[in-house]
């Protein structure tokens, strides 16, 4: 009985079909007008996956639009926005669902413009396949590229690269020819396991659900045959535990379970557990679900589990197996796309919000940015929007993560910014710091709190300010002001007397900016000998109304990376 009567007759029985159907989640990407929303409005009309209503009311819009030149503009199913009609683009990640005799399947259709780059991660970030269009007519362009390099990034091994609009270069097999050749000498460089060439006219219909008539010469199956039956891996199931905590329910005083969804790897009654960061240990006792309790689970299930003893677990805690423990450490390397117009920069402090654990983090060095026509890495100092770059950050609390290669719940982040809560960037972690690593080897426990973590805790970049020049009572007055002021604006400051040189290095050592009060210039050079690479800002305080203020003197921090 096909879907369509079953639908009909046995609603249950469909539901009960439905759910033991595989799910593939993949995203459409490329260039902007290479037909991303139109492959997928295509896509889902012949595969009637369009309801009547829809239809009439997408020929009506269709004729409102010159541009569709008398036919059926099928991007109108996907773009929704009134800007994205307006204009004939996609902004932001429009997902769409249908379901066929195979399987079921979530879109993430992402905008090809390169403003909006940070919205394609965003929709490459849970995908499995990825369908990379390429504008016949233009070939493989740099967003063709920085939309493949950030899919192979996150993750993505099976990609389908669609040259689309065959039917404007008159279904030529050679132009198919030069842009696959073009594609697979810049794909070597990617870590993709899989790839699928297929040419094919959204607008048409041409290889979309049915094989074309115009290309005889191309003998593989069409796109939605290929999404049906391209194999699936969900290595998940077979990975090491990983629970991230998300909620402690406590309804009344007999019941304490711990509530999220598994990453990956499966949990049995009677399991051993480990909570990070506190490395307690306890026994699973239940497995909470609103269907009854369950002897295992597996990823992606979400659960609740109650454990045999009292131990102290929160939220953005994470529950493992002793014998195969994620990387605990505070600071991390990763790759980060950067999303947003202000460049991340060295000492700048963020929110890092990694699962359920959300912790302050600073930007301890930029290595290297990447040039995404050549793949090629050259070293950097910031990060501007929409670049991809290799960084180390510092947390100012303990972070348990396994590379993101291994397992993309635990090894993913995002980066927001402390006073918007804006997402500023995404990253995937490849493991821990350097700092970390030469700690390890320098036979330092965890325990051991570093300058960078003190930076990162209190988001300033220790300084030695050295108050000079004009009256002594000028002086303190504006170490006091400023002292008051960096305190209200969240910031740790002290004043301190420059004889005391003792005294200023541990100041510094804490991370603290140290205001130092002195008359002359023998100390201030005594102190540059002595202090070595911490950084020293001198401020002389008869230098005019202006160059004395505490309006000044913050910029001249701001403009050091002493404070934000």
């Amino acid at each position: 009985m096909g879907e369509r009567e079953l639908i009909a007759t046995d609603i249950d029985a469909y539901l009960a079909r439905l759910g033991q159907k595989e799910i593939l989640r993949f995203l459409t990407a490329g260039s902007v007008d290479d037909g991303k929303s139109t492959l997928i409005g295509r896509l889902l009309h012949d595969a009637n996956m369009v309801y009547e209503d829809q239809l009439d009311a997408l020929r009506r819009d269709s004729a409102k639009k010159s541009a569709a030149g008398g036919e059926i503009d099928y991007s109108l199913l996907v773009d929704g926005l009134l800007s994205e009609r307006e204009q004939g683009i996609t902004i932001d990640v429009a997902y769409r669902y249908f379901a066929t005799e195979r399987r079921k399947f979530i879109i993430a259709d992402t905008p090809g413009h390169e403003q909006y780059t940070r919205n394609m991660a965003t929709g490459a970030s849970t995908a499995d396949l990825a369908v990379i269009l390429v504008d016949a007519r233009y070939g493989v362009l740099p967003q063709t590229r920085r939309h493949s390099f950030i899919a192979s990034l996150l993750g993505i091994q099976r990609v389908v690269v669609a040259v689309n609009k065959m039917d404007l270069m008159g279904y030529d097999e050679a132009v198919f020819e030069t842009i696959r050749g073009l594609y697979e000498d810049f794909a070597r460089k990617l870590d993709f396991t899989g790839i699928h060439y297929l040419p094919l006219s959204a607008l048409k219909g041409d290889n979309v659900v049915t094989k074309s008539e115009a290309m005889p010469w191309y003998a593989g199956p069409p796109l939605l045959e290929h999404l049906e039956t391209v194999p699936l891996t969900d290595d998940r199931r077979q990975g090491a535990l990983r629970f991230p905590v998300q909620l402690v329910q406590r309804p009344d005083l007999d019941f304490r379970g711990f509530s999220g969804t598994i990453a990956s790897g499966t949990v049995r009654r009677g399991d051993t557990v480990v909570a990070l960061p506190s490395r307690k240990t306890s026994t699973v006792a239940r497995i909470v679900t609103f269907d009854g309790d369950l002897d295992e689970a597996s990823a992606p299930r979400s659960v609740t589990l109650t454990l045999s003893s009292e131990i102290d677990v929160s939220r953005g805690d994470t529950l493992v197996h002793g014998d195969a423990l994620p990387h605990v450490a505070r600071s991390v390397e990763a790759m980060v796309v950067w999303m947003h117009e202000r460049p991340m920069t060295l000492r700048t402090a963020y929110l890092l919000k990694q699962g359920t654990r959300t912790v302050s983090a600073e930007v301890h060095d930029i290595h290297e940015r990447v040039d995404v026509n050549t793949l090629e890495s050259a070293p950097a100092n910031r990060l501007g929007l929409n670049d991809i770059g290799r960084v180390t950050l510092g947390a100012s609390r303990p972070l348990h993560f396994d590379a993101y290669r291994k397992d993309r719940a635990t090894g993913a982040f995002i980066l927001i910014d402390r006073l918007t809560n804006a997402t500023v960037g995404a990253g995937m972690i490849l493991g821990p710091g350097a700092e970390e690593l030469h700690a390890a080897e320098a036979g330092h426990g965890e325990g051991r709190v570093t300058l960078a973590e003190r930076r990162a805790r209190l988001g300033q970049e220790p300084c030695a300010l050295f108050l000079t020049g004009g009256e002594a009572a000028r002086r303190e007055e504006l170490a006091t002001s400023l002292e008051r002021r960096l305190w209200d604006e969240g910031y740790t400051a002290c004043v301190l007397d420059p004889r005391a040189v003792s005294a200023l290095k541990v100041c510094l050592g804490l991370g603290l900016i140290s205001l130092v009060l002195t008359d002359g210039d023998v100390e201030l050079s005594g102190a540059r000998a002595s202090l070595g690479d911490v950084q020293i800002v001198e401020v002389r305080c008869g230098d005019g109304e202006q160059g004395g203020s505490v309006e000044a003197v913050l910029h001249t921090l701001r403009t050091r990376d002493v404070i934000r």
